[in-house]
């Protein structure tokens, strides 16, 4: 049990790839506080790792809401016992040439993947310093965090920024014990992808198979989808590696869609 007696907080943990994370680390003795804004999906997933015979609560959180963030990060050192672990992976996906997007949708997108890093880990990283045992910090970053990809402009600008904030507070956090990567994912085939197939299909004029062959797969070695299990086993080596010698770096997890 790489993780016996962590505790994990793993925003947009109710599905998709931010569950698979949670149920991994619970496997390996990890207590897991999953934090969505869906609150029924948090307690559901929760309850099913308590029922497998591990540790987790479910909890509502906003990422782009201060007071949420805090409170939940609250909840979760006093029902688990501290903090050790973050995982900041809560996102979204809108699509569109950037002379369509609005100003609203480019801040959501910003507020979410950005705002919502730096909130998470600033909760976050005081418990761990408070703690004296130092910690993990990752946050999901994407292969457009090394590369750009038409109709994308705010998720691709968001990523970047997650590369800078991961090797700052991995300076800053040394001293502490604390550590900060990014996981950089190609495409898997969660609910947020499959929602971008039809949409990429209408702007771009070609059909949804075109979409994932010549345009999400095309540039991988095997023409295969990056699995939920593939970024989890990421998340679990970053958890667990026990030095600062893996700190403020970025993996690419993406069938060699980006080998940068």
């Amino acid at each position: 049990m790489r993780l016996k007696d962590k505790v994990a907080f793993v925003t947009g943990a109710a599905s998709g790839i931010g569950r698979e994370i949670a149920d991994t680390y619970a496997r390996e003795g990890a207590a897991v506080a999953i934090a969505d804004m869906n609150q029924d999906a948090a307690m559901a997933a929760a309850a099913d790792i308590v029922a497998k015979g591990g540790k987790a609560i479910g909890l509502a959180c906003d990422v782009t809401d201060e007071a949420q963030v805090e409170a939940a990060v609250e909840a979760t050192v006093k029902q688990l016992g501290g903090v050790d672990i973050l995982v900041s992976n809560a996102g979204i996906q809108i699509v569109h040439p950037i002379e369509d997007f609005t100003y609203a949708e480019w801040k959501k997108m910003l507020a979410i993947h950005l705002d919502g890093a730096f909130l998470t880990t600033r909760a976050c990283y005081r418990h761990m310093i408070a703690s004296g045992k130092g910690g993990s910090i990752i946050y999901m970053g994407s292969v457009h965090s090394k590369q750009a990809s038409v109709l994308k402009a705010p998720y691709v600008t968001a990523k970047h920024g997650l590369l800078g904030l991961a090797k700052t507070i991995a300076k800053e956090g040394a001293q502490h014990k604390i550590r900060a990567n990014v996981i950089c994912p190609g495409f898997v085939l969660t609910p947020l992808v499959k929602k971008q197939i039809p949409e990429q299909a209408a702007t771009l004029g070609i059909s949804q198979d075109d979409v994932v062959k010549k345009v999400m797969l095309k540039d991988t070695v095997d023409g295969e989808f990056t699995t939920v299990a593939d970024v989890a086993e990421v998340a679990l080596l970053f958890a667990a590696f026990p030095t600062n010698a893996l700190t403020g770096q970025s993996l690419i997890v993406s069938h060699g869609w980006s080998m940068e």
